[in-house]
This record gives C-alpha cells, sequence and structure tokens, in this order.
C-alpha cells in the first residue's frame, strides 16, 4: 500500500507541474496547443520524470530544482508516443483508453503536436538554464551540471529516435540477439538511463553517477542466445 501511495504522491506532484506548462491563451494555434495537452495530459504512470525526481531525492530534498528536466523528458515521452501511433508507423487508433492525436484531431496536427512537444522540451530546459546564468549570485559547479544533464538530454533523444526508427524498419524480421538489445538499449532505454542520470548529475552526485552507468542495463534488460524475430514494435 505504501508503494501505491507513493506513487500516487509522485504522479499528482508531476501532473500538477506538467498544468504550469499548458498553453491555454486564445491564438490563431490554439487549435494544435489543444493537441499538445490532449497527449500531454492524457494520463499514463509517469514513470521517467517519477524516476528524475526519486532519483534526486535520495541525495537532496529540493526536488523542486530538478523539476524542470523531469517535466521536459515527460514532454519528450509524448512526443514520441504521438509519433509512434501515427499512421506511418503503428497506426494506433487508441492510447490510455483514448482516441489517439491523430485520431481525435488530425495526422498534420499530430505531427506538429509532436514537434511541439519536443521543441517545448528543450524551451523548458533552456529556460532553467538562463536562470542560472542570469543570476549573480549563481554557483557555478550547479550551472555546469545543469548544461551536462541538458547534454546528456539531447544525446538520450537522439538515440531514443534511432532506436525507433531501427525498429520500424526491422518490424516482423529475423534479427539477433544483439541487435534486438540494441533497440531496446537505444529506443526505450536512452530515456530511462538518462532519468536516473540526469536526477544524480543535477543533485551533483558524481559516485552515483558512475555506478548507474555500469549497472542499468542489467537492470532493464535480459540478453538472449538465440537468434529472435522482431515482432510489431511497441511504444518506447
Amino acid at each position: 500500500m505504501e508503494f501505491k501511495q507513493n506513487l500516487k504522491m509522485y504522479q499528482d506532484i508531476v501532473n500538477n507541474e506538467l498544468e504550469k506548462y499548458l498553453r491555454k491563451e486564445e491564438c490563431p494555434e490554439k487549435t494544435l496547443n489543444n493537441s499538445m495537452e490532449y497527449s500531454l495530459m492524457a494520463g499514463g504512470k509517469r514513470l521517467r520524470p517519477i524516476l528524475v525526481i526519486a532519483t534526486y531525492e535520495l541525495f537532496k530534498q529540493d526536488y523542486e530544482k530538478c523539476m524542470a528536466y523531469a517535466m521536459a523528458i515527460e514532454m519528450v515521452h509524448n512526443f514520441s508516443l504521438i509519433h509512434d501511433d501515427l499512421p506511418g508507423i503503428d497506426n494506433d487508433d487508441f492510447r490510455h483508453g483514448k482516441l489517439t492525436n491523430h485520431k481525435k484531431f488530425n495526422e498534420a496536427t499530430a505531427i506538429l503536436a509532436g514537434d511541439g512537444l519536443l521543441n517545448q522540451a528543450y524551451i523548458v530546459i533552456s529556460d532553467e538554464i538562463s536562470k542560472t546564468v542570469n543570476d549573480k549570485n549563481r554557483n557555478c559547479t550547479v550551472l555546469q551540471n545543469k548544461v551536462r544533464a541538458f547534454n546528456e538530454f539531447s544525446k538520450a533523444v537522439d538515440r531514443m529516435i534511432a532506436g525507433e526508427y531501427i525498429d520500424t524498419e526491422l518490424e516482423g524480421k529475423e534479427i539477433s540477439p544483439e541487435l534486438l538489445e540494441y533497440i531496446h538499449v537505444n529506443k526505450t532505454g536512452a530515456l530511462l538511463k538518462l532519468c536516473v542520470r540526469m536526477g544524480a548529475i543535477l543533485a551533483l552526485e558524481k559516485s552515483f553517477i558512475k555506478e548507474i552507468s555500469k549497472s542499468i542495463f542489467s537492470l532493464l534488460f535480459i540478453k538472449s542466445k538465440s537468434p529472435a524475430r522482431w515482432m510489431p514494435h511497441t511504444p518506447p
């Protein structure tokens, strides 16, 4: 029961924080903003931002200082889900029991909503770094680690996209266990690893960062020695 209560607490924290980034103003692109909100607030476990916050809290209690990064990673995750559901990839009609974005709106809007969430993630983090840069009393170590986290964030997103591409190209084909692992390590593992590393980086915990790099994949993936046939791909 305690686990479920803690999970619900973290989910509420994340959902309340995401609300702050919704674009509610009247503007010509209001439908696009509604489309972004539709997917971002559709529900889900919020695993990735929770991992960032929970890792940070292993070392420090002021988790608000990692919140922008946690929100950004959830925006990227939802960008990937919108695009994964598109007719050119999975062609799914439902997600979380609701119509997928392109079914609720249209394909062009869904594509741009995904693009918008991806770009908003970068805006959120760059704004956070800019605040530190403009702070006359800034801590240079804190600034360096924010930039480092941003760098790792960008590289992890790149790997997620690469993994998604390979997934779509090899759907239904027979592949080696090594290539199957490569897909998982990049498509799903890159962001999950980033969540934990980013929480530790922002908490300035160097020793934990080194250890997590060695062990994260053994916790996430099971290796197989026999050839595998890559089945229809799943969301990142």
